[in-house]
């Protein structure tokens, strides 16, 4: 009996917290996805991660939910092990682990996550996306600051107060405490504005156009902090077309109807996260608040949708939907979901001092952890 000539698919798998999923978490997804055919998203638990790293601020079944939402994941493995081991590849036909080539221990052992399989040979690298973590954007909440998408000295002159009573001159003076010394800041969980190149976003496009007689559907919004309600809400959207749009509004549009110090990610940052979600066939970039009947033309727009969320008006005053709801095109949908962007940070304001420690857990391990390497490479 002759061989069959078929290739056996090259099966990966990835695991983490993905805590606050974001397109770094996309990314690395993408990227380990081009390793191989099929990929394993391990995810770990809450008490998993509450153990080695602290407390996450999405539950597992929320990261559950996003992760496979992401449209490189083919399946996703729940609270999978912290340290991945042979037996768990062996055990699901799995080739190899894979992860970014940032620091890999655990905050509270100190101890390289992945050193077995690095030993093993069943280990694969590629480079972690620079300008976004987790702990980056936790810092954001804990400080409610624009600087993550825009400095300006006559903002922090005005002394707005924010929702947590502090001025945003004393929320960035309290952090300001900090050394600012190199030696003691990890490259990995430092803030940095992430600016978004046409390259990486023709990695995270699907590169399709809507195919004749597909119904085209719109929804436009901020998608901060991109959370269930989100995921959940595009999905319904999703299914009342063929093609779904989405328009993401600058970071001065967000901030004018959301106020304080909103958005917490820049517009580089959503127009990513949401490029990664499997429901979106497009995103215009800078959408306009309101939905005029030239966009209604240009994108040949059957269906406009929008959550049970209340609609603010324009700067001027009018209804931003009017045009599609004198048309009879507009449809209100719920999420089955009642997280919101705000109660997200809610989450992080209440555990502050608890995040902060893991912060700083998090951020002396890889420190302690790059001093060391450095040291072996100077010998």
């Amino acid at each position: 009996m002759a061989e069959s000539s078929e290739k056996k698919p090259v099966r990966v798998y990835i695991d983490g917290c993905f805590d606050m999923v974001h397109f770094g978490h996309a990314n690395a997804i993408r990227q380990a996805k081009q390793l191989g055919d099929h990929l394993t998203v391990g995810v770990h638990c809450d008490e998993e991660i509450t153990k080695h790293k602290g407390p996450p601020v999405y539950t597992e079944q929320e990261r559950y939910t996003l992760i496979r939402a992401i449209k490189w994941v083919d399946e996703v493995k729940e609270a999978a092990p912290y340290f991945c081991s042979m037996e768990l590849l062996d055990e699901n036909n799995l080739d190899f682990v894979a992860h970014g080539d940032d620091v890999t221990v655990s905050a509270a052992t100190g101890v390289d996550v992945y050193d077995h399989m690095k030993k093993s040979g069943r280990y694969k690298e590629f480079n972690r996306t620079t300008g976004v973590s987790t702990t980056d954007i936790v810092g954001r909440m804990l400080l409610l600051t624009k600087a993550h998408h825009q400095y300006s000295e006559d903002n922090l002159n005005k002394d707005e107060v924010g929702e947590i009573g502090q001025t945003q001159r004393e929320r960035i003076d309290s952090f300001s405490k900090e050394p600012m010394d190199n030696s003691t800041k990890s490259p990995y969980t430092g803030t940095s504005q992430f600016l978004a190149t046409s390259k990486k976003i023709i990695q995270f496009s699907s590169g399709k156009d809507p195919k004749p007689g597909d119904r085209i559907v719109y929804v436009a919004g901020a998608f901060d902090l991109l959370h269930v309600g989100h995921v959940n809400f595009l999905e319904a959207a999703s299914k009342k077309g063929d093609f779904l749009i989405v328009g993401l509004h600058t970071d001065l549009i967000v901030n004018r109807y959301k106020g304080s110090n909103y958005p917490i990610m820049n517009l580089n940052e959503r127009v990513l996260s949401i490029l990664s979600c499997k429901f979106v066939s497009e995103v215009v970039i800078g959408a306009p608040y309101t939905v005029t009947q030239q966009m209604m033309d240009h994108f040949s727009i059957d269906l406009v949708c929008h959550g049970i969320t209340k609609i603010s008006p324009d700067i001027d005053g009018i209804d931003p939907y009017e045009i599609p709801k004198k048309a009879d095109k507009f449809l209100m949908i719920q999420s089955n979901s009642t997280l919101t962007t705000e109660m997200v940070v809610e989450r992080i304001i209440r555990h502050r001092l608890d995040f902060e420690t893991r912060n700083r857990i998090k951020q002396e391990r890889e420190v302690q952890k790059i001093n060391e390497k450095k040291m072996l490479d100077e010998q």
